[in-house]
């Protein structure tokens, strides 16, 4: 069926006979609220004319779900708004494609809230806790996006829920997982379903005036708490609890244990809670009692002291044994089971005064309300020196009896000695070797709040038949011990009805859910049964004691503290409040806008305007946005559609200003793919309508006389209207003659289409949305030349290709007498010399003051002189480039006289600036020789700097670099990435092989490209570019106008054109200054590339002109550094200086000494001093005196060079000799020697050790060596040299593995076997530690012998830890 747009823009049917011809939409749904429906798939096939609001009933009436109960939103985006349920839109214009396309929707909860069953009433209040009878598994969840960052490690098989209940059903409210704090939700639920805790949370009252309740943690546990009591969302968030804590964002990505956050949270709370009623909460529901004793086995003495505990760390396996402990029973058994103290070990006895047998052990003196008991599934196995988990199989009892552990003994008989009360210095610990017995053996690191807390007062010991406890809740680990994923299974005691707590997810579960818990496998309890059980088990169990005297009941509504009920409130009108913000982001719009400002140019800003405002609403929203209230009229302004990237006007609203924004822009959506412009005009012009299928033209008028391309007038077109309609369109715009008219279209960069084909329509011609040509009307004769033989084109090139950049001349520039004697040779006249020598700036005037003509025709002349019996092609275009010289600028008007086209013979300049400087006895005549006034280059001023000031690669992007130019043997291809050093790669293979290979070649004259062929003529003169200079307006750049020059360039010149095009102004020869690109961070390199154009160069680009000799053919500017291997920073800048193709090594050592003396004051003797490779910072090859550059060396145009002063005349005389770096480390005393030079004749391992031997006087037997690991200068701690390198290897030569010493500059460390490492203290060796780790973190080498810890789970009670700047 046809479907044509309607003025609305909107695709409607042409005609519909009946409803069987109307297409059909194809909705295929997806239910995501809970687990047993996320599989399913809801199919409907509607007509497109259905509306959403008639889509959200069939849903409705398929899932079975309440209407308005639940969310419809895109399945692919799901960053998408849902769509509205109450809208009349049809289907075709809310986006969904017919014709058989699937379209993908999710079927979600509304506010976080399930969708009400069709058959039930309103959902149950979420205060209820009603249950079903239905079982349930028990298993980990998979997490939404970083919900789930916990590990993927804790899948199991095993385990699975057969369903998840929504929160109507349990009743209960999920936590969401920040990122990896599924531990801290496994506890938070744990107490909140602890009623004695969560009633004493509630009895406390905040006082706001004495604490922020930001950083008060007690207050966001009770908000926590209220929220999961009475909020009506699945899952709230505990960002507001972290935060207390003095938590930033990355805690969320550190996972901690569980028992350890319990102790330091408890421990937080006793402090917050001092001088309350809640001061002793903690102890009274959580703490115990116990006896650590040691009885003599003769005398029957007792010495002992009582502890408290918080916890009771049940052993899983003892250490060493095969089996481990069969249920907890078993387990406790063996913690109070006392062990025997004879042999070695006899205890000291008070009452014999003598070393007797003992028996040592604990005895439990007092049970807690609340006894938690963690199984120690975390190892350390010593085989592999790795962290294990233990997942063996141990039981634990719904009711556990505790009566046969506890004390029977007398507290105190005649017999007994008691110690004092320790438990206030020792809470939660128990000081036993099972107790201590844990992998964790940071001792540096306080973990957690260290507390100076008074011992709590004696209790009365219950009757031991009345010690039964009763299971709550197990906190279950699932994983390894490098990480995994804890959830809690809890059991309420208001129905007796266990839950899964898996972070959001909650759900009921049984108790052969809980027996799965267990761990292990049906297999025997051997020892490696662990490794073959499931990942997935118990960690922490707490039970209560069967008290009813003292068991609690859950505070209801009614029961509410009245600071509750208050809270309560308040937390209901916030949730309230997020959902009506919730629904007002839902039905925003928000868009980017575009306004031109008639002062502040092009302004661009976002749009948000509610959907049912109207345009004339949101018109007036953006006239205020973009403050152009006393710039426009509101009536001058109108809002578009607009494609800013394309810079296309779409269509305008003519019309529709009453209509709302929602239905304009197609409804909410997260991202457009257009935008808005804010549209003016002037007030005595007219709005042109847009319409839809029309594309943007900007027409620019070009005029062949004065050479000048007029601003772009916006024409709108069809795409399929002919050339002749265009042209007519044209006409009307612009007032041109259509018969005359030639039409250009430049469809991308220099692509240059003339529209010649009357018939053809701009489709085929490439037209697109938004479209830019060049219009010519005139009856000159240059129609009837082709086209890219016309001046049209050429003047439509240069357009192109021309750049302008900003050139900052020399302070020192001798530019007065260069145009003086340049003006006197080309017959200026004297008034203009004599001004231009009156200051800088008039001596760029006086150049541009120039006639222009007599310059020209001085170039034609030349051209003429130098294209003399050239052939017939080359003369034309010889010609066409003299009538190209003369275009002047596109924008040249008759004020614009300053203009000038400078090309000149770069011989004719240098006799003219030679002829100045002869008479005013300034520059040399020598053009070899440096510049009296030669300026440093930017790596002189900032000796520091490492970077190369050669711009090798920038200067063009056309990678002309990889084909060069050679004069004996035509152009080279190389391939990138090549290292080119002949020497360094296989200097000892190739010790005496004169001739190098081809890819050994060095890059030729890279970046010293001569400015004259090999018969002396200008390469400048082969084609002329376009070159304009005129003086510097102040607005125009940062730079003193009086030092700058703006030039407009054809960005296709060369450098070397552009720097004879410059001789003029800085009064030099080309040969006798440099030239510097300027970058963002003022940062400056030399660009020395001759040969390459200016094409990576954009507008205002900026160039700094420089005083001193240019590189001629086959020199290179080589940086010098100075190596100083026993020096802390052993790479030191010395001076820039150039070294020549052909040179000797010796050669450039003559020509660098002097240079040395004078910059650097150093006074050095030729034989005394060595130059090397440098590599980063690495010494390599030494080159020999002999050595040519070029042909030995390989050199390139971005080189550095060490300078080594030796202590002796040098030793290295050949290539097959090695030099190595030595370095003695003596063991005894924790120390390495300085760096010394071996010479080698050979690559022998005897003699490297000989060598050593005579070095250090160490017995050749006794010297052992290893080679330093990575690059100079091998940096090492010392507390890993001793046993991490490979020392002695069973090798006879160097140049094989695991050596590889092929090459001068290899570290080589040697000890004597003999020689024992010092013994060090634990505190001797910390403070090593910290002293070789700011040592190797200066000198920028990864410090390995200490692995980052754990980062220590800590509570701040002042909102935030404390800024060490030492802290990494």
């Amino acid at each position: 069926m046809e479907m044509v747009p309607s003025e609305e823009n909107q695709f409607v049917p042409k005609e519909i006979q009946n409803a069987a011809d109307e297409p059909r939409v194809l909705c295929i749904i997806q239910d995501i609220t809970s687990a047993k429906t996320v599989n399913e798939r809801l199919t409907l096939n509607l007509p497109v004319s259905t509306s959403l609001c008639k889509l959200h009933q069939d849903v409705a009436l398929k899932a079975g779900y309440v209407i308005g109960t639940f969310e419809l939103a895109w399945g692919h985006t799901p960053d998408t708004p849902p769509l509205d349920h109450s809208s009349e839109m049809s289907l075709s214009d809310a986006g969904f494609e017919p014709g058989g396309k699937k379209n993908f929707l999710q079927l979600g909860d509304k506010e976080g809230e399930q969708p009400q069953i069709a058959s039930e009433s309103a959902a149950a209040d979420s205060s209820g806790l009603d249950d079903s009878s239905q079982e349930r598994l028990i298993g980990p969840q998979p997490r939404d996006g970083a919900a789930g960052g916990c590990s993927s490690d804790y899948s199991s098989p095993s385990y699975s829920y057969s369903s998840i209940l929504s929160k109507s059903d349990t009743g209960y409210v999920g936590l969401v997982n920040q990122a990896m704090t599924c531990y801290l939700n496994s506890l938070l639920q744990t107490l909140f379903m602890t009623p004695e805790f969560r009633n004493a949370l509630y009895n406390w009252e905040f006082e706001e005036l004495e604490e922020d309740p930001v950083t008060s943690i007690p207050y966001q546990l009770q908000r926590l708490f209220v929220l999961l009591q009475t909020s009506k969302k699945r899952a709230i968030e505990t960002t507001d609890v972290t935060r207390s804590f003095g938590w930033d964002s990355s805690e969320a990505w550190q996972q901690h244990d569980v028992q350890e956050l319990c102790r330091v949270m408890f421990d937080a709370l006793e402090q917050k809670w001092k001088q309350t009623e809640q001061a002793d909460l903690i102890n009274q529901l959580y703490q115990g009692k116990l006896k650590d004793y040691v009885r003599c086995l003769e005398c029957g003495y007792e010495s002992w002291r009582t502890d408290t505990y918080l916890d009771i760390p049940l052993v899983i396996r003892p250490f060493g044994a095969s089996q481990a402990y069969g249920s907890v029973e078993e387990a406790l058994q063996a913690f109070i089971q006392p062990e025997t103290l004879d042999g070695p070990n006899q205890y000291f006895c008070e009452r014999c005064k003598k070393k007797c047998d003992a028996r040592k052990g604990l005895r439990f003196l007092h049970f807690p309300y609340l006894l938690t008991l963690q199984l120690k599934r975390f190892d350390f196995d010593y085989t592999t020196m790795h962290r294990i988990k233990l997942n063996d199989c141990m039981t634990f009892p719904e009711e556990l009896d505790m009566s046969p552990f506890m004390d029977v003994e007398d507290e105190k008989s005649p017999q007994t000695e008691s110690c004092t009360d320790s438990g206030a210095e020792n809470e939660g610990s128990c000081h036993s070797d099972q107790m201590s017995n844990d992998f964790s053996t940071d001792d540096c690191v306080d973990e957690g709040i260290c507390l100076d807390s008074t011992g709590s007062a004696e209790r009365v010991l219950k009757p031991k038949s009345g010690l039964t406890f009763e299971l709550f809740s197990v906190m279950v680990h699932s994983g390894s011990a490098a990480g995994g994923h804890y959830y809690a299974c809890i059991r309420s005691f208001s129905d007796g009805q266990w839950y899964s707590f898996n972070d959001q997810h909650v759900s009921k579960i049984t108790q052969d859910d809980i027996r799965k818990t267990y761990g292990g496998s049906s297999g025997s309890r051997g020892y490696y049964s662990s490794a073959f059980a499931s990942s997935t088990n118990a960690y922490m169990l707490i039970y209560r004691l069967k008290d009813p005297s003292r068991n609690s009941k859950y505070f209801s509504a009614d029961d509410f503290p009245e600071h509750i009920t208050t809270l309560v409130q308040k937390e209901k009108e916030t949730e309230e409040q997020e959902k009506r913000q919730r629904e007002i982001e839902r039905n925003t719009c928000k868009i980017k806008l575009f306004c031109m400002h008639p002062v502040k140019m092009m302004m661009e800003s976002k749009l948000e305007v509610h959907k049912d405002k109207t345009l004339r609403e949101a018109t007036d929203m953006a006239y205020k946005m973009m403050d152009l209230d006393a710039a426009v009229p509101l009536d001058c302004c109108r809002l578009v559609k607009y494609d800013e990237f394309h810079e296309y006007l779409e269509r305008s609203y003519e019309g529709e200003e009453d209509t709302p924004m929602g239905l304009l822009l197609g409804g909410v959506k997260s991202s457009y793919m257009f935008d808005l412009l804010l549209e003016t005009r002037r007030s005595e012009q007219v709005f042109q309508p847009y319409k839809p299928g029309e594309v943007m033209v900007k027409v620019h008028v070009v005029d062949l006389t004065s050479e000048n391309i007029a601003a772009p007038v916006s024409v709108r077109a069809y795409l399929n209207q002919s050339i002749t309609e265009f042209k007519q369109l044209i006409a009307q715009a612009t007032g041109l003659c259509a018969e005359t008219m030639r039409v250009v279209l430049e469809r991308c960069y220099n692509d240059l289409r003339l529209l010649y084909v009357p018939n053809k329509t701009l489709k085929a011609e490439g037209f697109f949305r938004s479209n830019k040509v060049f219009v010519e009307s005139s009856e000159s004769a240059d129609h009837q030349v082709a086209f890219t033989e016309s001046l049209l084109w050429k003047l439509l090139d240069r357009h192109g290709n021309t750049i302008r950049l900003f050139v900052l001349l020399p302070e020192q520039s001798p530019g007065t007498m260069a145009n003086k004697s340049l003006n006197h040779k080309t017959g200026g006249d004297s008034d203009a010399s004599c001004e231009g020598a009156k200051d800088d700036r008039k001596s760029v005037e006086a150049i541009l003051e120039e006639s222009t003509e007599k310059l020209k025709n001085l170039s034609l002349q030349q051209q003429q002189q130098q294209q003399q019996g050239s052939s017939t092609s080359d003369s034309q275009k010889s010609s066409e480039a003299s009538d190209f010289e003369h275009i002047e600028s596109p924008t040249q008007d008759a004020n614009t006289s300053s203009s000038v086209c400078v090309a000149v013979d770069n011989r004719e300049l240098e006799n003219r600036i030679q002829a100045a400087g002869g008479a005013s006895g300034g520059a040399s005549s020598d053009p070899e020789n440096h510049f009296a006034g030669e300026e440093r280059s930017d790596s002189e001023v900032n000796n520091d700097r490492s970077t190369s000031s050669v711009d090798s690669d920038i200067l063009s992007s056309s990678h002309s670099s990889d084909t060069l130019c050679n004069a004996e043997s035509g152009p080279i291809q190389l391939a990138n990435g090549l290292d080119s050093h002949s020497i360094t790669s296989s200097r000892r293979s190739k010790a005496h092989e004169g001739k190098k290979e081809t890819w050994d070649t060095a890059e030729e004259d890279s970046g010293t490209d001569s400015e004259y062929d090999d018969n002396g003529k200008s390469k400048a003169e082969a084609q002329y570019l376009y070159f304009r200079a005129e003086p510097c307006a102040q607005e125009d750049s940062s730079w003193d106008a009086q030092k700058c020059l703006v030039v407009h360039v054809d960005k296709r010149i060369t450098l070397a054109a552009f720097k004879q095009n410059l001789e003029p102004f800085v009064g030099v020869a080309s040969t006798q200054f440099k030239v510097f690109r300027v970058y963002a961070n003022n940062q400056e390199f030399e660009s020395v590339r001759l040969n390459e154009t200016l094409s990576s160069f954009s507008d205002d680009n900026k160039i700094t002109i420089r005083l001193g000799r240019a590189l001629k053919k086959g020199e290179y500017r080589v940086k010098v550094y100075q190596l100083l291997v026993n020096e802390p920073e052993p790479c030191k800048f010395l001076v820039d200086t150039v070294f020549a193709k052909g040179m000797t090594v010796r050669q450039s050592k003559e020509d660098l000494l002097p240079q040395l003396t004078e910059q650097c004051k150093l006074h050095l003797s030729i034989d005394r001093v060595r130059l090397r490779k440098k590599t980063w910072k690495n010494p390599g090859t030494v080159f020999l005196d002999y050595h040519v550059y070029e042909e030995d060396i390989s050199i390139s145009s971005n080189w550095e060079v060490f300078l080594e002063v030796l202590q002796e005349p040098e030793k290295m005389k050949s290539m097959s000799q090695l030099a190595v770096l030595s370095r003695r480390w003596s063991p005894s005393t924790m120390k390495l020697g300085p760096f010394q030079e071996v010479i080698l004749e050979s690559s022998s391992v005897e003699e490297l050790k000989e060598k050593l031997s005579e070095l250090s006087s160490i017995p050749l037997e006794n010297l052992e060596f290893a080679k330093g690991r990575g690059t100079f200068p091998c940096d090492i701690s010392v507390l890993e040299i001793h046993q991490d390198l490979d020392w002695n290897p069973k090798v006879s030569a160097l140049n094989v593995w695991p050596l590889y010493i092929c090459d001068d500059g290899a570290v080589v460390f040697f000890r004597s076997s003999t020689e024992e490492p010092m013994e060090l203290s634990d505190d001797e060796r910390n403070e090593l530690m910290k002293k070789e780790s700011s040592r190797l973190l200066k000198t920028g080498h990864r410090v390995s012998y200490s692995p980052r810890k754990e980062k220590a789970l800590k509570i701040y009670l002042d909102g935030g830890p404390a800024k060490d700047p030492g802290q990494d």
